[in-house]
């Protein structure tokens, strides 16, 4: 029998086709995330049913007959007449043997990578990973292959998609911090050592020789938003974060940090329940009426100006 149809080939085509898929869901690209979501399922699906019986593969619809007698290895066939079964009815079959358990979301994802559902790809590809990580534990678990030796760098961020303990806002902010971890690290793949710490110790830019503070947004006296920094929780760098006012009154207002975004990995959060969940421990800060900033060379000598810090 070919090669290409052993349990090595398309274990490693698993492998490789889902590694695929997270750095796709990283990206937001998920579109992509469904293609090659879907082709690891599928390839994987294979490589267990090649371990049961080579058999399995067969094609039943349609197929050449032959096949069985190829498949058996009692036949010699071209590689371009070669057909085996395709995602749905492997998935099915490893239903029938108890292996798998029925699951819409892995319907789906198949769906979207065969283009038969009517609907955005993105916009339903995204929630998927949590079936993606399901799935693919279970059948690693009938070939009894540690996930480790599966996922490599993506083990954590796969435990955390199936962990029933957690909220779904902290399951998806876990994954993307460690997404935007590993987005930030691939940027210095083949450079010099220590080339990743030394941007992390480039200190922020400066205007007219001082170290950019806080900018304050106001309209006439409102105050709308006010911009600082914090550490990113993903890749450690000084991350941009959004300080909206709670509770104003005509001596000042208190701030809450209501998004971040981190030039480095990418890192966005958009809601204080998305920075609490990143494990960021925000606190609400005092901003007094009287507050000026200035960016030019007019402040006194004695002056001294620090930088709001959220958490």
């Amino acid at each position: 029998m070919d090669d290409s149809l052993s349990f090595e080939s398309f274990l490693g085509g698993a492998k490789k086709a889902a590694h695929r898929a997270m750095d796709d869901h990283g990206r937001g690209e998920y579109d992509e995330f469904a293609l090659h979501g879907g082709v690891a399922v599928e390839r994987l699906a294979k490589a267990v049913l090649v371990s049961k019986n080579p058999v399995y593969l067969l094609e039943m619809r349609n197929g050449n007959p032959d096949m069985l007698l190829y498949l058996g290895g009692h036949l010699e066939m071209s590689a371009d007449k070669v057909r085996t079964v395709g995602a749905k009815d492997s998935i099915k079959r490893l239903r029938t043997l108890g292996l798998l358990p029925p699951d819409p979301q892995l319907d789906l994802l198949i769906e979207l990578r065969n283009g038969t559902a009517h609907s955005t790809v993105g916009d339903q590809a995204k929630i998927l990973l949590p079936a993606l990580a399901e799935n693919i534990a279970a059948l690693l678990k009938d070939i009894d292959l540690p996930e480790e030796g599966f996922w490599g760098r993506w083990t954590s961020a796969m435990n955390v998609a199936v962990d029933k303990q957690r909220s779904e806002t902290e399951r998806d902010v876990e994954i993307r911090i460690k997404q935007a971890r590993h987005r930030f690290d691939d940027r210095f793949a083949g450079l010099p050592e220590g080339a990743k710490e030394k941007v992390l110790q480039v200190p922020r830019p400066t205007i007219g020789g001082l170290v950019a503070g806080p900018i304050s947004i106001t309209v006439g006296k409102d105050l709308l938003a006010m911009i600082a920094t914090m550490p990113c929780p993903a890749c450690g760098g000084q991350a941009k974060v959004n300080l909206a006012p709670i509770n104003p009154s005509p001596t000042g207002a208190d701030l809450m940090p209501n998004s971040l975004h981190c030039h480095l990995c990418a890192l966005e959060l958009s809601s204080p329940e998305e920075i609490r969940a990143s494990g960021t421990n925000i606190q609400v800060t005092g901003l007094p009426a009287s507050l000026a900033i200035s960016w030019g060379r007019t402040l006194p000598a004695g002056f001294e100006f620090g930088e709001t810090h959220a958490g």
